[in-house]
């Protein structure tokens, strides 16, 4: 959505507008991405083409990111708003497939009790116990995020994940 104008827009609770795309005419399936990415943006772009045999897909702009508009201050709840009106928009219940931080925020809906009928979660950033203490990695996030260096946070995330280099340029 990012390169074009995005084919429909829904209201969520607090007045945000949810930019939008469906493809496919079947039962209804939300894909929710991790929060940094946009809906035309990898890897839902090819996967959304694929899963459009035999749903109704629906990707989207998270709040503040491409063509969806934001409301301060953030708060999760609002996102899991945002679902509810894209769910309420697709006829009352869909299916969700939420990756990294969509993971979790599709787990989130469905302990708020929104009508999903299915859901798939891919890589959720879960921490297993509480009391083990945090990776190396963890801690060096924590502290790039402590100084406000949010872009060198990223950058090191995704190096240390193994993210070729051309690709953490695009992010």
């Amino acid at each position: 959505m990012s390169s074009t104008v995005a084919s429909h827009s829904v209201r969520s609770a607090d007045g945000t507008l949810i930019a939008y795309d469906r493809s496919g005419d079947r039962p209804a399936l939300i894909l929710v991405r991790r929060r940094g990415t946009i809906a035309d943006s990898a890897p839902f772009g090819g996967l959304a083409r694929l899963l459009s045999r035999e749903f109704s897909v629906y990707t989207y702009d998270r709040r503040g990111r491409g063509q969806s508009t934001d409301t301060k201050p953030y708060a999760p709840d609002r996102e899991v708003e945002d679902l509810a009106a894209l769910i309420a928009e697709a006829g009352g219940s869909a299916n969700l497939y939420g990756y990294s931080s969509g993971a979790l925020l599709a787990l989130r809906a469905a302990a708020h009790g929104l009508a999903i009928n299915r859901m798939a979660v891919l890589e959720p950033p879960l921490q297993v116990d509480e009391a083990e203490r945090p990776d190396p990695l963890t801690n060096e996030l924590a502290t790039l995020v402590s100084e406000r260096r949010n872009g060198d946070a990223v950058e090191h995330f995704h190096r240390s994940i193994g993210v070729p280099a051309e690709f953490v340029a695009e992010i």
